[in-house]
């Protein structure tokens, strides 16, 4: 099913040359409708088996093995659920890239951020590991859909000071996301933050106020003495 044309495409997209976030990862070319229908056709795929494909040194194996995840945890029980989502924490090295942890990490780990516990996703913040601090920020997506704000308030005050510009991206995306639920919380998150959030992510968060709004906040600076990061 691949395409070696597309791959090359793909490969240079997600940035695998020397250096690059996904150096060294290897495509198939593969596009993700067919992935999605080859997802349903592997329903009832095991826990082991699955893992096996997430293991892949190819993306789109690693990509197909998440969306059997996904689809497992949402028919499974709560045993099953529970299980699976234990295989994702202790698998995440193979869920790197942003595409991957996109995916995933809202089912996977988002499930399981309470309302008075955050502790996943406190402890994956700290992560040394770019992929696991992205999938704690998109994590509390699904808390923010379901009206809880603080999880991704949280995250993201512990995320403003991260020096990669992925993070930068899921911080102000996730920001954003409150905003659509309460712009006036995020409001008063921005005044509070503003001034030392990196400007892409500012940028991503505001996206949804008006033009006049936008560079209101946009032109907040640092006070002497405080650098952006």
């Amino acid at each position: 099913m691949g395409d070696p044309a597309r791959a090359v495409d793909v490969a240079r997209f997600f940035k695998t040359g020397k250096g690059q976030y996904g150096e060294g990862d290897r495509f198939r070319g593969i596009p993700l409708p067919q992935l999605h229908a080859l997802a349903r056709r592997a329903r009832g795929l095991s826990l082991e088996d699955t893992l096996k494909l997430l293991r892949s040194p190819w993306h789109e194996d690693r990509t197909l093995a998440l969306m059997v995840l996904v689809d497992a945890h949402d028919r499974g029980s709560p045993a099953e659920r529970r299980a699976i989502h234990r295989a994702y924490l202790a698998n995440t090295r193979y869920v790197n890239n942003w595409d991957l942890v996109d995916a995933s990490a809202p089912e996977l780990v988002g499930a399981y951020i309470g309302k008075d516990d955050t502790r996943v996703v406190e402890r994956l913040a700290r992560s040394k590991a770019l992929w696991e601090r992205r999938i704690a920020m998109v994590a509390t997506h699904l808390s923010t859909r379901r009206g809880d704000l603080a999880p991704a308030l949280l995250i993201a005050e512990r995320l403003l000071g991260d020096t990669h510009d992925l993070m930068h991206k899921a911080v102000g995306w996730m920001l954003r996301e409150v905003g659509k639920q309460s712009p006036d919380t995020l409001r008063a998150f921005l005044a509070r933050h503003a001034a030392a959030m990196p400007r892409t992510a500012l940028r991503y968060s505001i996206e949804r106020f008006t033009p006049d709004e936008r560079k209101r906040w946009m032109s907040v600076r640092p006070s002497p003495g405080r650098k952006l990061s």
